[in-house]
């Protein structure tokens, strides 16, 4: 087993977690899922992450994705962090958390030599076959933009359902606004046909609305 990179199966690990034995992904087949690392339990910025991840949770539920934790801590401390987020913050997290190991997560890319024995903050967004759609790695110090997760869920389904392309901040484009890009054309007639039948700025750059 070793990182899987984009356009790859995941590798099928069986793990523990707060939530009890778990295939992955194989359980989650046919489902999008967002799989996202943290460096350690009861440290303020995954802290802060684990409770937007899980009042983003609606949004998520909407497009159909499923959020999974992962760290190096094993299950007891998952279980008592979640406790405390409970009963410290009102937060009640419902998704599942993996308990890993430092070989476990160096395999899958989230141990990073130079940043120590904690897992770095990374996220893999997995498609219903359990395909790799999207990578993102965030170092420690630093805590994720959990809205970011949610668009890039929703521009890959966008892209998979409409064959198009998404703009940098889609839906909300400096450019185009919520629009969708159109794949460039292949050929000479399709380049010459292509500002006939689309908005373009030229050929190679066209768009049409959702």
């Amino acid at each position: 087993m070793s990182m899987p990179m984009l356009g790859e199966k995941f590798p099928s690990i069986e793990v523990q977690t707060t939530h009890g034995p778990m295939k992955f992904p194989e359980d989650y087949r046919g489902k999008w899922v967002v799989l996202f690392s943290h460096p350690a339990d009861f440290t303020p910025v995954c802290t802060t992450e684990f409770v937007s991840f899980q009042k983003h949770k609606d949004q998520f539920d909407a497009v159909g994705a499923e959020l999974v934790g992962f760290s190096i801590d094993q299950v007891f401390s998952h279980i008592k962090w979640v406790e405390w987020i409970k009963e410290k913050l009102d937060v009640s997290i419902e998704f599942p958390i993996i308990a890993g190991t430092d070989t476990l997560a160096e395999k899958i890319g989230m141990l990073h030599p130079a940043k120590g024995t904690n897992t770095v903050r990374a996220v893999f967004i997995l498609d219903p076959e359990g395909t790799v759609r999207t990578i993102l790695y965030y170092p420690q110090e630093i805590g994720r933009n959990i809205s970011e997760i949610v668009r890039a869920v929703k521009a890959l389904q966008k892209s998979d359902a409409d064959g198009v392309a998404t703009p940098a901040n889609w839906p909300e484009n400096e450019l185009i606004g919520d629009r969708v890009i159109i794949p460039p054309a292949t050929d000479c007639k399709t380049a010459e046909a292509r500002t006939k039948e689309y908005e373009c700025f030229d050929w190679w750059f066209c768009h049409k609305p959702q």
